[in-house]
């Protein structure tokens, strides 16, 4: 009986977790926001500092959390082209690695110069590296500079600091399991994450067509869409093994996928299981953050201080190219907005102890203002290009 209550508890959950997060996404979108805000607040009005619907800590509601994380990592892989990125590569890698670095100098800096610990300084600080693909790909689409030279320099750079991202989330939760703080640990880390992705897109690019080609004979686009998820799982798992980040062997699961001919089937059949589990996973995110917090001196001068170290570093990072002619004031600005690797940061954070409700707070407070505040910088910078009348939509045209 008891599990029977707990299955119809937990379906109740369900229910009001993804009628409130389409809800809120919904009307997110209308208002010309990205539907991760309407999942975020969906999340913090059902946590234990609202409602208290939604436990973040449930093993259920956890597992489904991650598995949705998951799914979203391997559908952002299957829409990285790697090949069309090639052609901005160098400009690209330049801002992508001073764009992480200077942040997470920045960030680290100030939050140890307020007496933040360690750890906590340095999660808070990774937190600061990542560009979200989804908002800025989708608003320098809606203005029509997303096939620029300069769209295309920041979606290759966000793609690359996204992968690093990802790397440095791995060193953070190889610490969070236990392994010492050394030069040559964290050294020894970053080696195995980075070697699992290089290796396995080296492998996997040789490996992956030729299996997808033999198996497209069983004329069953089901079959292939299962493998290609399959696949995924398999992949993921053993970066888990290997001390890399599971979410890593999802994403490059993804990349791997996006060059075979069967990647439109993969995808229309992982994106409705997304679009279900990925969610919960932001409702957790939100649900996780303590609303007093959010008021709090100290979160706010925090959340102050992580815009400004991220805003700036990003910024500096898009004038460094100085042979790129283009402009740079719209690369800097699309380079703004944090989104969902910055929270799998601070949900790790949290989990293993490293960051308290206010550090927590900050970060998720940080993430919702960017998201709010890019769309309408980068119009803003966009109206002010020679090309604005040609690229953008004439109603956007002042």
């Amino acid at each position: 009986m008891t599990e029977t209550n707990s299955f119809v508890h937990l379906l109740l959950v369900l229910a009001a977790v993804l009628l409130t997060t389409r809800s809120l996404s919904a009307l997110a979108e209308k208002f010309g926001q990205p539907a991760i805000l309407g999942e975020l607040v969906g999340g913090m009005l059902l946590g234990a500092s609202a409602l208290g619907i939604l436990d973040p800590n449930d093993t259920a509601i956890h597992m489904l959390s991650q598995l949705g994380l998951l799914i979203l990592l391997f559908e952002v892989g299957l829409a990285t082209d790697l090949r069309a990125l090639a052609k901005v590569g160098g400009t690209a890698t330049v801002i992508a690695v001073i764009g992480v670095v200077l942040p997470f100098v920045f960030g680290y800096a100030a939050l140890a110069a307020m007496g933040v610990s360690g750890l906590a300084a340095i999660v808070c600080a990774a937190a600061l590296t990542a560009t979200s693909i989804g908002i800025s790909t989708r608003v320098l689409a809606e203005l029509g500079f997303l096939q620029t030279r300069e769209g295309r320099v920041v979606l290759g750079a966000e793609v690359l600091d996204d992968i690093i991202g990802l790397v440095i989330l791995s060193v953070i939760a190889a610490f969070a399991a236990g392994a010492a703080m050394t030069t040559t640990s964290i050294l020894r880390t970053s080696a195995v994450a980075f070697g699992f992705v290089v290796i396995a897109l080296l492998v996997g690019g040789f490996v992956i067509p030729p299996l997808f080609r033999a198996a497209t004979r069983l004329r069953s686009p089901t079959t292939i869409a299962v493998l290609g998820l399959t696949f995924a799982f398999a992949l993921a798992a053993l970066a888990g093994l290997l001390g890399s980040a599971v979410i890593v062997g999802a994403f490059v699961a993804g990349v791997l996928l996006n060059g075979i001919q069967q990647r439109d089937e993969i995808l229309g059949f992982a994106a409705p299981i997304g679009s279900l589990l990925t969610p919960i996973f932001f409702a957790v995110v939100g649900a996780s953050v303590d609303l007093r917090a959010l008021v709090e001196p100290r979160t706010l001068l925090i959340t102050v201080v992580l815009l400004a170290a991220g805003g700036v570093g990003k910024l500096i990072a898009a004038y460094v190219p100085v042979w790129f002619k283009g402009n740079k004031a719209l690369i800097g600005t699309a380079m703004l907005p944090r989104g969902e690797v910055e929270l799998i940061v601070a949900q790790t954070g949290l989990a293993m102890g490293a960051l308290d409700a206010s550090l927590y707070g900050a970060v998720t407070l940080m993430v919702l203002l960017t998201t709010l505040l890019s769309p309408p910088l980068i119009q803003a910078v966009a109206r002010r290009d020679p090309r604005a009348r040609e690229l953008m939509p004439v109603k956007l045209v002042r």
